[in-house]
């Protein structure tokens, strides 16, 4: 029985000379193994969108828990813009990849609409960096590991926060202070705002150069102390910023 599924291709591999495995983040039923038979042929009606950012719905024959086989595609979106900016494709790869890694851990249903809502924010031109900032922030909440926000992560004092700690875990008021990096005042109350934010509803979004590498430096620390983590698409994207 063939089934309409609504998902987006967020992995694919060889298979065999023409074939393709592809592994697609669906609404329904979280990460699942399809077999794109024949997509790598030229005249395959498959080969343009048996590839990674295909978002839309998935015909297939489902099968629970084993390859499925795709049959066709009504695509949604093929993310265009994003495919043609190296800057945008290289968040958008990271932002596939770190949503299948934390769905691993918490197959939560609404990781895959941030995942979506972000993806068409960057695709409708919003700043990727700080799109993707905001989802893995979001993400620290389903991962179990959400640094301390709302109060010193030490005393739990609501008022004098100063900076910001990723080996504290989070907000750090003037009396717990020990000589820990100083972030600006836009810094603390942006990353508490950005948790908060509907992605989806977002219409304009643009902060300083120093508070964007700040809340970015302090989530690369954050995820690297706590998350356990390890992506490639993660270090590609270091060493682009760095270029």
């Amino acid at each position: 029985m063939i089934e309409k599924i609504e998902g987006i291709v967020v992995g694919e591999r060889a298979y065999g000379e023409t074939s393709k495995i592809l592994d697609v983040f669906t609404k329904e039923y979280g990460v699942i193994g399809v077999m794109a038979k024949g997509c790598r042929k030229l005249k395959s009606d498959l080969r343009s969108v048996s590839n990674k950012l295909t978002y839309g719905n998935f015909h297939l024959y489902y099968k629970k828990d084993k390859l499925s086989t795709l049959i066709s595609i009504d695509v949604t979106n093929l993310f265009k813009n994003i495919k043609t900016d190296i800057s945008k494709i290289s968040y958008a790869s990271f932002l596939l990849e770190l949503s299948h890694g934390v769905y691993k851990q918490n197959p939560d249903p609404s990781i895959y609409t941030l995942l979506i809502d972000a993806l068409q924010k960057i695709e409708e031109g919003f700043d990727e960096a700080l799109i993707t900032a905001i989802v893995e922030l979001k993400y620290l909440y389903y991962l179990g590991i959400m640094p301390v926000l709302d109060g010193c992560a030490i005393c739990g004092e609501k008022t004098c926060i100063v900076t910001l700690s990723s080996t504290k875990g989070g907000y750090i008021c003037k009396n717990c202070y020990s000589g820990e990096d100083m972030v600006s005042t836009k810094t603390i109350k942006l990353i508490r705002m950005f948790f908060y934010l509907d992605i989806a509803k977002i219409e304009k979004l643009e902060i300083g150069n120093r508070e964007k590498s700040e809340i970015t430096y302090f989530l690369d620390a954050y995820y690297d102390s706590y998350a356990g983590l390890y992506l490639k698409s993660k270090n590609f994207l270091r060493n682009l910023n760095k270029i």
